[in-house]
């Protein structure tokens, strides 16, 4: 697809920014007897304690891999070890295969399991995370959300010194509302994929969700969860992947949702505005990026300062009404009302009219964050607008890279590979993929014969078939990987009842991509996101 790339860019990295003022946890992590060597472990259990709120929360964190089929018969005959049970079909082939390369695919996914002690399980929350990309692991939901631990960047939206970066106690984290299972997804992390053509069998939009969905079975199974409150929260393509999950769990493994909390969401790639040239007469892209144009053109100084919320509510209402009106309009626009829509971009959004013009009024993501800032040579984020760089090339027409990435991913794969070692006692002698560089990695977008992907139908199926199922939408307003308005445009067009779309409710952040980058944005988004899980735990009521 012709935005591939871009998405894997955005997708796979999520960050956090942690201010040092705060309060420090009891940190009494305790290795199991025999820690992971060189060959992954099934799992290995340590201890610690996190103040959240003021309450100090003591838990157990669990890391290991557990391994998952490529079809539901073959998961089934798979023993709680990761091995076929003896006298099974998949055994025998397994013995038939003249080589591993041979054998029937199988999924190891590595995991990262926090357990509240002494938690009555009926009644406790779990919630399962994990990043996109597709090709991601959740090393970035992890080490910045809300986890125990958190990386430290400080309120900044430049690049991050060199190491040392410092790991801090996490007072946002979930842990005081659910227990919380950080899941890689197949062939990144310590997972790995064996067998033959195990790429083709779980990298793809039906078949990672369904890997997924086996892996959610297998945990229920293994911590004795299945009564507990359930949750999934996807971050980027893991709100794609969580709209076919929630599908899967709830009308193929009889699993009902609490709820479904999405962060950064993207269902339809037909709005995304990384390739919109590549799918002309479709300018839904360029209105719905509209709203974070001007809050990143006022966030540079770009365009007079004023609230943010009431002026995007203004730039919303212009980019669904004149503009797209005009962009409707094709050639029949006449150069006197192109001239005035022009003129009304360049006082939303900062471009010169000129060059709104040459663009046809229609401005992709990667050149509005190469020209906003190119009086300076600077390059404006992606994931995060409010970050910025020095341009590869002011002569480009488009973005060469993303700043925010840049600036934060180097803190986040290294403090994540100490802490995984030394603190949770995992993974010596072994390499941690936060991307899956497995050769020719390539995803399946496929989905019901359809090259372009929509996965609305899934999660609209999900909230058909479990009327109760309630849905949290999460986003920034600097975020431009995956634009709020998007989001919000996607959930209002849901084919569902009206009266279904009272179960969705919308909280967007002063933030990007990775909303928790920010404390301050933590901050709420923890609130945000506890409140829900207290209002749903119940059953939905």
């Amino acid at each position: 697809m012709h935005r591939s790339s871009r998405l894997l860019t955005a997708c796979v990295t999520a960050a956090v920014m942690f201010s040092p003022v705060f309060a420090r946890a009891v940190d009494d992590q305790k290795p199991a007897e025999k820690p992971a060597e060189t060959t992954p472990a099934q799992s290995v259990t340590t201890q610690g304690t996190v103040n959240v709120g003021g309450q100090a929360i003591q838990y157990d964190a669990v890391a290991g891999i557990i391994t998952v089929g490529a079809t539901d018969p073959d998961d089934a005959e798979l023993g709680s070890d990761g091995k076929p049970l003896p006298n099974s079909d998949l055994a025998a082939r397994f013995a038939a295969a003249k080589s591993p390369d041979e054998a029937p695919p199988l999924a190891h996914m590595f995991y990262v399991a926090y357990f509240k002690h002494g938690a009555d399980l009926e009644h406790r929350p779990v919630t399962f995370l994990y990043n996109g990309g597709p090709g991601s692991s959740t090393v970035w939901l992890h080490m910045g959300s809300f986890g125990p631990k958190r990386v430290d960047t400080d309120e900044m939206d430049t690049h991050l010194p060199a190491a040392p970066y410092r790991l801090t106690d996490n007072e946002n984290s979930l842990l005081d509302v659910s227990d919380l299972v950080f899941i890689d997804m197949p062939g990144t992390g310590f997972g790995r994929l064996t067998g033959k053509d195990a790429g083709k069998a779980f990298w793809g939009i039906n078949e990672d969700g369904h890997a997924f969905g086996r892996f959610i079975q297998r945990f229920l199974t293994q911590y004795n969860r299945w009564n507990s409150p359930k949750y999934i929260f996807g971050e980027s393509y893991g709100t794609t992947r969580s709209a076919v999950l929630s599908n899967l769990l709830e009308n193929n493994y009889n699993i009902d949702l609490n709820g479904v909390i999405l962060l950064s969401q993207i269902f339809n790639f037909t709005t995304d505005i990384d390739g919109p040239d590549g799918n002309p007469g479709v300018d839904l892209p360029y209105e719905l990026a509209l709203p974070t144009y001007a809050a990143t053109a006022m966030y540079h100084k770009k365009i007079p300062q004023q609230p943010l919320e009431p002026f995007l509510k203004q730039v919303e209402d212009f980019a669904m009404g004149d503009y797209a009106q005009a962009l409707e309009k094709g050639t029949d626009l006449s150069q006197t009302d192109k001239q005035a829509i022009a003129e009304k971009l360049h006082e939303y959004i900062g471009l010169p009219v000129d060059y709104l013009m040459r663009g046809n009024l229609r401005i992709s993501g990667g050149e509005f964050e190469h020209e906003l800032q190119i009086d300076t040579d600077t390059t404006t984020g992606r994931l995060d607008t409010r970050f910025s760089g020095p341009s590869i090339d002011p002569l480009s027409q488009a973005a060469e890279y993303d700043p925010q990435s840049s600036a934060i991913s180097s803190a986040y794969v290294s403090l994540f590979n100490q802490y995984v070692r030394n603190t949770l006692h995992y993974g010596e002698g072994q390499t941690y993929l936060p991307m899956a560089n497995y050769p020719n990695f390539t995803w399946n977008f496929m989905q019901n014969g359809f090259p372009e992907m929509n996965v609305a139908p899934d999660i609209a199926m999900a909230m058909k078939t479990n009327p109760k199922l309630k849905i949290m939408v999460n986003g920034g307003y600097y975020d431009l990987a995956t634009p709020f308005f998007a989001a919000q445009y996607e959930d209002k067009h849901l084919p569902i009842e009206q009266r279904l779309a009272s179960n969705i409710q919308f909280d967007w952040y002063e933030s990007g991509h990775m909303v928790y980058v920010r404390t301050s944005a933590l901050k709420k988004l923890h609130d945000n996101v506890a409140e829900f899980i207290k209002s749903t735990e119940a059953g939905n009521q």
